[in-house]
């Protein structure tokens, strides 16, 4: 009995101070990751005088929110309105995250799910496409999109976002790990393909399709539409606090370090409002990664 409760005993100390071990561990990387997000919020309350200085101080000593009132003052001064520029940005995000969720999802069910001729070729080229980034296939791309007289438009960046490869291949893998007897007992009950794959399919495989809502909506919202869009009421908020930044760099530092800030915080509430489904569904879904 005394060795019993010794060995117990050890392996409750062990085991607290395996906790104790990743809990400092993941504070230590968290506070890494949040780093540059401080960072950029530090900047846009720094006075001019602080931005510049040498050697340069991380935190900021007067802070002062003259950075988003001198952005709010260019911004009213536009001959096109600024609520323009905020509807294009949510319009563009919202329609091509929703679009690509569809797609990507409603693609990637048969290549998960059934067996045609073509369908191993069409997974290696997924795989494939995967190993280009986006600056070696930028010119290709633009060639085609301009061929299809899509350039100058909003459809120029919602159909590249649309066709993802990373967005097919994590649906595909994550509808692969769905039991084909489900799918075979609910179309044995009389329920067709579509509807499996709305029932079914797309509830057990939430995790999958709310990461990739996250990943499309983050990088439609920070797509510049400089390279694409030449329309002034057509362009977004990136584009409009690029040329505002661009137009003197030392006198608009802090206005560009306020437009940081600005454009990080949609991404970060999308986050920060999902994080806690995708836990859950993988929790209780029933599916093992």
């Amino acid at each position: 009995m005394t060795l019993a409760r010794k060995s117990t005993g050890k392996r409750q100390a062990h085991s607290v101070a395996g906790d104790i071990g990743i809990f400092v561990f993941l504070c230590l990387v968290g506070s890494f990751m949040i780093l540059p997000f401080v960072f950029a919020v530090v900047q846009s309350l720094k006075p001019m005088e602080e931005l510049f200085a040498f050697p340069p101080k991380f935190f900021v000593r007067n802070p002062t929110s003259q950075n988003f009132l001198d952005l709010l003052m260019r911004t009213n001064n536009m001959w096109v309105p600024f609520e323009r520029y905020i509807y294009n940005s949510f319009f563009i995000t919202v329609l091509g995250t929703g679009l690509s969720v569809v797609v990507c999802s409603m693609a990637a069910f048969p290549l998960a799910k059934f067996t045609f001729p073509g369908s191993k070729a069409f997974e290696r080229l997924i795989v494939l496409a995967l190993l280009f980034v986006y600056e070696v296939t930028f010119i290709p791309q633009y060639i085609l999109l301009s061929q299809l007289k899509l350039i100058d438009s909003i459809w120029v960046l919602i159909i590249p976002v649309v066709a993802s490869p990373l967005g097919l291949y994590l649906m595909k893998n994550f509808m692969s790990q769905l039991p084909g007897d489900i799918i075979e007992s609910a179309t044995v009950d009389g329920c067709g393909t579509f509807a499996i794959f709305m029932r079914i399919v797309m509830p057990n495989v939430k995790p999958a399709w709310i990461t990739l809502l996250i990943l499309s909506f983050q990088s439609l919202w920070n797509r510049d539409t400089g390279s694409y869009i030449f329309t002034e009421q057509l362009k977004n908020l990136p584009a409009i606090f690029r040329q505002i930044s661009a137009s003197n760099t030392i006198a608009t530092a802090g206005i560009a370090s306020a437009s940081a800030v600005i454009l990080m915080l949609p991404p970060i509430a999308v986050f920060l409002f999902t994080q806690n489904k995708v836990v859950e569904t993988m929790a209780y879904s029933g599916i093992k990664g």
